[in-house]
């Protein structure tokens, strides 16, 4: 069996089923970009795109393709050769053909049996063929591929074609001239030939020599380093981090873009670059002019590719890429009410829902306190943003949402009816006579999302202490509360809405005006796309807004992947859902939880152990706030419960809160470290997060160990020794000998 992938990116790979395959080739997305491009194609023939051009283009394009793994399957479902489980398959490219088709017919057609062919067809650029054939007895990649290279007379093929992570782009279903889904999806036997000892024995040397010559053109064999890392290491481990080396076609691209990303570490010197960097055929003068192109732009921070190949490059992989990439799993044991909640959602939304629901619990709490460890009172002002792909199915809130919010939109409905006819009453009226003042009473909590900032202030001063609330199914709804005077008005409202004791409002001149001094109490939830939402809080990344806001998100789905099925709210749901709802509603005064005080207070020290470990000053900044939300939640969940503490609760929490900083720093992480280091660099690369150096080290361990950690987390070797000082003081490593430490026994933390 072999793999899939759902980009050449991705290190995530699993089982490619013969129903998995039959959805990726006819996937709308595998056949627009194919159809783009042939277009393109099409134009470079015809001279209106030159071939420069079009290399890159189709580069990029091929990126948004899924890719199978022909070559194996992986342990533990990373595409890593050193996981890979053969397949007993091996591919064959016939590249730079004008009609692949037509050489299909003339070589292979009729003697697929015979070859071992189970799948042909044309590659995604439209001028290749590419095969899957079952490997011949006894021979490895690079074996099966020069024999059916001997078989076809090809003297031409792509000899790069040899590991086992080597990936191939999926195509749509008429691009398809042969397959055999029998051996295709089975497990083979090897084929059995019988010219294979014969051919091995009179070429063996040619190849030795050939792949000899290959490996001095391709790789720096020099004694210079970076740090005591040699080059020629950490381009092999960039090359890994960025889907491989070239391929035909992209040889300029990627090794320009190596260039570019070489350079932060070279001291943007061209001649040493030149001496370090690979080749791959081109000529000196080309290579010179590349790598001035590269040298010549620039400098920003040092690529997170770059970081993470040096990483790899001295020989550190502790955390693992999915533990990165993806959000903390969330507690197979939750909370009473949080297991109602999602009881009727697809588990790929289980997650979003579980931090969605809070804003709209916590609006039924009315003048309702709890102190936090620092000894401030909070009422539970909670917001929510779910930021996830477009069609990524972030309507899987409403529901939810719906049910917790019924009786109070039933009670204002009816405050809503009061003052209609009271608007009737007063606009049926001539200007001259009496008319009666605005009904006492009218608390509607639920706003409309585009409610103008004088509505927002009226109906919170109608509200007497009690929350408002909305749903925008888009984050820019928010910004119908600027005002006309404050462009970042609505940011100002999020802001206070979180702080205790806040005061908002508007003073104006005219007898029918707004004219009031609140303390907002707005809970919210929004949806929005992660493009969408990075834009929309560009401009005020370290202004606020990000560290008070409680964020969520729906993964990516596998390729081909079934819709998710809902399971249906009835009244049955209602009615487990009501004592919830009750006892928060009864709530009222200061309410002590001593139980979530303390999670809070264990909480606080694991995250300010995490920054300490990792130095990461984003996260330690978002950490704090991000905390206050974690305890909130807390409370909320105790009051719902009757005030009683359940043992599922720690648990939950402490993934809320995880889950939390692991989004705000996917999201965020890299633009906020941008803005409050490098503010003339604008980058919107996507932040991997914070990394615990110590684990990133072997149990002893020198200074330069340590140097070299920090380097290839993007830091300086400046800070190295209040690292050190700081943990030998918190007693994570003690002193050995000059220059040398050794780990002492520490607590696990969030992200190690």
């Amino acid at each position: 069996m072999f793999g899939i992938s759902d980009n050449v990116k991705s290190q995530k790979v699993r089982e490619c089923t013969s129903d998995l395959f039959e959805k990726t080739i006819d996937s709308p997305l595998v056949a627009r970009v194919c159809a783009e491009l042939e277009d393109a194609l099409e134009k470079m023939r015809r001279g209106e795109m030159s071939k420069e051009d079009y290399d890159t283009y189709k580069a990029e394009q091929k990126k948004q393709l899924p890719v199978f793994t022909p070559h194996a399957t992986f342990r533990n479902g990373r595409r890593k050769n050193d996981d890979a489980v053969p397949s007993g398959l091996s591919i064959y490219d016939i590249d730079h053909i004008n009609d692949p088709r037509g050489y299909y017919e003339k070589k292979i057609k009729g003697i697929e049996e015979l070859l071992g062919v189970v799948l042909a067809h044309v590659t995604p650029s439209g001028e290749g063929l590419r095969l899957f054939f079952i490997m011949p007895k006894g021979m490895n990649l690079a074996q099966a591929q020069k024999w059916m290279s001997h078989q076809l007379g090809d003297k031409s093929y792509d000899e790069c074609v040899k590991d086992y992570a080597r990936c191939s782009f999926a195509v749509p279903r008429s691009y398809i001239i042969y397959i055999d889904n029998e051996r295709l999806f089975s497990e083979v036997e090897p084929l059995e030939v019988d010219d294979a000892e014969a051919l091995f024995n009179e070429e063996q040397n040619v190849q030795q020599s050939e792949e000899n010559d290959a490996t001095s053109e391709n790789t720096s064999v020099n004694d210079e380093c970076f740090k005591g890392i040699p080059y020629s290491d950490i381009i092999k481990a960039w090359f890994e981090v960025t889907g491989g080396e070239p391929e035909k076609g992209e040889r300029n691209t990627k090794l320009h873009k190596l260039a570019s990303h070489l350079r932060y570490i070279t001291d943007n010197d061209e001649a040493q670059m030149l001496r370090v960097m690979p080749r791959y055929g081109l000529e000196e003068t080309e290579m010179k002019s590349l790598i001035h192109s590269a040298c010549a732009s620039k400098f920003c921070s040092t690529p997170k590719e770059m970081k993470k190949a040096i990483s790899k490059a001295i020989g550190e992989e502790t955390i693992q890429e999915e533990e990165i990439s993806t959000p903390p799993e969330m507690p197979k044991k939750l909370p009473p009410l949080i297991k109602l909640l999602v009881s009727r959602t697809p588990d790929i939304y289980k997650p979003a829902v579980a931090h969605a629901v809070f804003p709209s619990l916590a609006a039924h709490l009315h003048r309702v306190r709890f102190k936090y460890i620092d000894n401030k009172e909070h009422e539970a002002t909670l917001m929510n943003v779910l930021m996830a792909g477009t069609g990524a199915g972030k309507g899987c809130i409403t529901e939810p949402i719906d049910y917790i919010m019924a009786d109070i939109r039933k009670r204002d409905e009816e405050n809503l009816r009061r003052e209609r006819e009271w608007k009737n009453e007063v606009n049926s009226k001539g200007s001259n006579k009496d008319k009666r003042q605005r009904p006492d009473g009218l608390i509607i909590q639920e706003i409309d999302p585009d409610m103008t900032n004088p509505a927002f202030v009226m109906r919170t001063a109608e509200a007497d202490g009690h929350f408002l609330y909305t749903r925008m199914n888009e984050i820019d709804q928010f910004n119908a509360l600027k005002g006309s005077g404050n462009s970042n008005q609505q940011f100002q409202i999020m802001c206070l809405a979180f702080d205790p004791n806040n005061r908002y409002g508007q003073t104006r001149v005219g007898t029918q005006s707004v004219t009031e001094k609140v303390q907002i109490r707005f809970n919210w939830n929004a949806s929005t796309t992660i493009k969408k939402g990075r834009e929309y809080f560009a401009r005020v990344l370290t202004d606020g807004p990000i560290s008070r806001i409680n964020f969520c998100t729906i993964p990516e789905m596998e390729i081909g992947a079934d819709i998710p099925e809902y399971g249906e709210y009835d009244t049955k749901f209602e009615k487990q859902l009501k004592p919830y709802i009750d006892n928060l509603c009864k709530a009222s005064g200061r309410v002590i939880c001593n139980e979530a005080f303390s999670l809070a207070r264990r909480l606080k020290e694991e995250c300010a152990e995490f920054a300490r470990l990792s130095q990461s000053r984003v996260y330690d900044n978002l950490s704090f706030r991000a905390l206050v939300i974690a305890w909130l939640k807390a409370c909320v969940l105790y009051v719902a419960n009757g005030k009683k503490w359940d043992e599922t609760f720690d648990d939950f929490i402490r993934w809320s809160l995880q889950y939390d900083l692991w989004c705000k720093i996917a999201f965020f992480g890299s633009a906020i470290e941008n803005a409050e280091n490098e503010p003339a660099c604008s980058t919107t690369q996507q932040n991997r997060g914070p990394r615990n150096m110590l684990e990133m080290l072997p149990d002893e361990f020198t200074r330069e160990d340590v140097v070299r950690v920090r380097l290839s987390q993007g830091k300086s070797e400046r800070g190295t020794t209040e690292m050190l000082s700081q943990w030998k003081h918190r007693k994570y490593v003690e002193l050995i000998a000059k220059g040398v430490y050794r780990k002492l026994t520490y607590s696990n933390v969030y992200g190690t």
